[in-house]
C-alpha cells in the first residue's frame, strides 16, 4: 500500500469540494473576531475544530450541515471571500492537488449587502491569488440550494462569470422532499448556453433523485450518487445484475463524485468497508475519489485515496 506521504506527492484532481466546508479553524476565529460574529461553537482551534467536526459522527445529512452556518457567517465580506479562496488554493496545492473545481453557493454570502456578482468576484479573486506559483489551477462551480428559489438567477450569473473561471453549476442541499426537477428551468437555460452542470444527487436520496438529475436536468457528473448501488443486485454467488439507472449510468461514463468519509458521516454508506466505491469501480462506473468538506470531515483529498 502506497504511504500517505507517497498519494500527498502524486499529482491529483479534486472534483467535489466545497469552499465553506474547507476553512481553517485559525481563519474562522480570526474572521469571527473581525466582524463581530459571537456564535461560534469554540474560542480556540481545538475546541471549535470538536465542534465543527461532531456533527459529522452523527449519520444524518441535515445534522452534518449544521456546522455550516458559522463558517457561512464569517464568509459575508470581500476580504473573508478572498481569504478563504486563497487559502483553499493554498491547502489544496500542499495536498498535492493539481487541478480543483471547488463549489460555493453566493446566495449564501450576501448577508452584509454584497451582491452575488461580488461574492463571485472576489472568489475568483482569491483562488487566482492562492493559486500563484503553486502549480495548480482552480476553478469554481456555483451552487444554487434546491431549498430555495434562486436557482435561474444562479444559473445566470455562472453563465455571466463563464470566462473568468467558473466552469459549471450544481445545486445543493437537503435532497428529500426537494426533487432537482424543481429548478428545471435553470437546467434548461443551461443547455441552451452550452454550460456544464453537476448535482448533488444520490447521497440522502435514492435512485428517483439520481434518475430525475440524470434524465430531467441533464446533470453530466453526478455530486456523490453513493445510493445507485441500490440499483444493483449482487447474488450470493457474486453474479451481477445491473437495473436500468445503474446501467445506463454506467454506459453513458456519468462520472460519480464519490466522497467516501462523509458518505460514512452522513449516514450514505454504512462504513468505510461498506463503502459501494469498491464495487462500483469493479463495474466499470465512471468513479472519482473527492474530499467534499475538509474541515468538517477532517480529511484531505490524499487521506480519502489512502
Amino acid at each position: 500500500m502506497l504511504t500517505l506521504d507517497q498519494i500527498r506527492a502524486v499529482p491529483k484532481v479534486l472534483l467535489h469540494d466545497h469552499l465553506d466546508g474547507g476553512l481553517r479553524p485559525q481563519t474562522v476565529l480570526e474572521l469571527a473576531r473581525e466582524i463581530g460574529y459571537r456564535d461560534l461553537p469554540g474560542d480556540d482551534v481545538q475546541e471549535l475544530t470538536q465542534r465543527l467536526t461532531e456533527g459529522a459522527h452523527r449519520g444524518h445529512l441535515e445534522i452534518y450541515l449544521d456546522a455550516f452556518r458559522h463558517t457561512v457567517a464569517v464568509m459575508q465580506t470581500p476580504d473573508a471571500l478572498r481569504r478563504v479562496a486563497a487559502e483553499c488554493a493554498a491547502d489544496l496545492a500542499a495536498d498535492g492537488v493539481v487541478y480543483a473545481e471547488v463549489r460555493f453557493a453566493p446566495e449564501l454570502h450576501t448577508e452584509r449587502g454584497l451582491s452575488l456578482d461580488e461574492v463571485v468576484e472576489a472568489v475568483l479573486e482569491g483562488f487566482r491569488e492562492g493559486s500563484k506559483g503553486r502549480g495548480i489551477t482552480v476553478y469554481a462551480l456555483l451552487t444554487a440550494m434546491r431549498t430555495a428559489a434562486r436557482a435561474l438567477e444562479i444559473a445566470e450569473l455562472a453563465v455571466r462569470h463563464r470566462d473568468e473561471g467558473v466552469v459549471g453549476f450544481d445545486i445543493a442541499g437537503a435532497e428529500a422532499g426537494w426533487p432537482p426537477s424543481r429548478h428545471l428551468d435553470a437546467f434548461q437555460y443551461l443547455k441552451r448556453e452550452n454550460f456544464h452542470i453537476t448535482i448533488h444527487a444520490g447521497e440522502a436520496f435514492g435512485l428517483p433523485s439520481i434518475w430525475e438529475a440524470v434524465q430531467w436536468c441533464g446533470t453530466e457528473r453526478l455530486g456523490h450518487g453513493v445510493r445507485i448501488v441500490d440499483d444493483i443486485e449482487i447474488s450470493p454467488a457474486g453474479a451481477v445484475r445491473l437495473g436500468r439507472l445503474a446501467a445506463y449510468i454506467r454506459d453513458r461514463r456519468i462520472p460519480l463524485e464519490m466522497c467516501p468519509t462523509s458518505n460514512v458521516q452522513t449516514g450514505a454508506a454504512p462504513s468505510i468497508a461498506e463503502h459501494p466505491i469498491r464495487i462500483l469501480r469493479q463495474l466499470q462506473f465512471r468513479v472519482t475519489v473527492n474530499t467534499d468538506n475538509r474541515l468538517m470531515s477532517q480529511v484531505t483529498l490524499s487521506s480519502e485515496f489512502h
